[in-house]
């Protein structure tokens, strides 16, 4: 009779361990060695109300002087290297027509640009209208900024400062989700062109690679839902 409770027992603790599997490991169905096509990254899009940090560099320092807001310090003109002061300070924040107004050009349109666009951009615009021959342009998005909440071990504002994030490096971030975490239905809030839109995303499948949120953009907002029966499963 006791060895029969024992198998009983066992058994019940195998299949607890399998759902528990099934509900909490990611990509599942990714198989060993498998290869997909990579979708590349284009990089966030620039939207109105981002800020930007616009440096101009020249071998002829005293050309970028009126382009800039910021104060550079060239350390090396043969490298093409040099810092920036204040850069966290200033910048140019795109109003709701999606423009800026930049020294000596006027103002310009940036937005639905990546950074490299705008960089491209502004390079082409310096030369053709004769201000400087080989101009050297710097872009960089000062708030690249997403937010992580719900079931993960650090919830909070997270700063980017690569182009490029996926869910899953955003999730790692945020120290992964708890063992309470719904891995079948992450939200992701992102406001866009005057839209809200919530994307689902199930971290079990392959499927996630192919969600438009899979790369995330600046202020999206990532929630992970409780698993209630998984939580008060616990309690008992």
């Amino acid at each position: 009779m006791k060895q029969g409770i024992k198998f009983f027992l066992l058994c019940a603790a195998l299949l607890c361990s399998c759902a528990s599997h099934k509900k909490t490991v990611y990509l599942q169905d990714a198989d060993k060695d498998s290869a997909t096509k990579i979708s590349n990254c284009a990089g966030v899009k620039i939207q109105p109300q981002d800020k930007l940090l616009i440096v101009v560099y020249s071998k002829t320092p005293e050309l970028a002087v009126p382009f800039n807001l910021t104060t550079i310090s060239y350390l090396s003109v043969e490298e093409k290297t040099f810092s920036i002061s204040q850069q966290n300070s200033v910048g140019y924040i795109v109003n709701k027509d999606g423009e800026i107004d930049f020294p000596t050009l006027g103002k310009l349109r940036v937005a639905g640009l990546t950074r490299e666009e705008l960089t491209a951009f502004i390079t082409n615009k310096l030369i053709s209208e004769n201000y400087i021959n080989e101009p050297i342009v710097m872009v960089q998005l000062l708030n690249f900024k997403l937010f992580i909440g719900g079931e993960v071990a650090n919830p909070g504002m997270y700063e980017v400062t690569n182009d490029c994030i996926t869910l899953l490096e955003a999730i790692t971030m945020a120290g992964d989700l708890t063992v309470y975490g719904r891995r079948d239905k992450v939200k992701i809030v992102r406001e866009k062109d005057g839209e809200r839109k919530v994307y689902v995303v199930d971290l079990r499948t392959a499927e996630l690679f192919n969600s438009p949120a899979y790369y995330l953009q600046q202020n999206d907002y990532i929630y992970i839902e409780t698993n209630h029966k998984i939580k008060n499963a616990g309690r008992r």
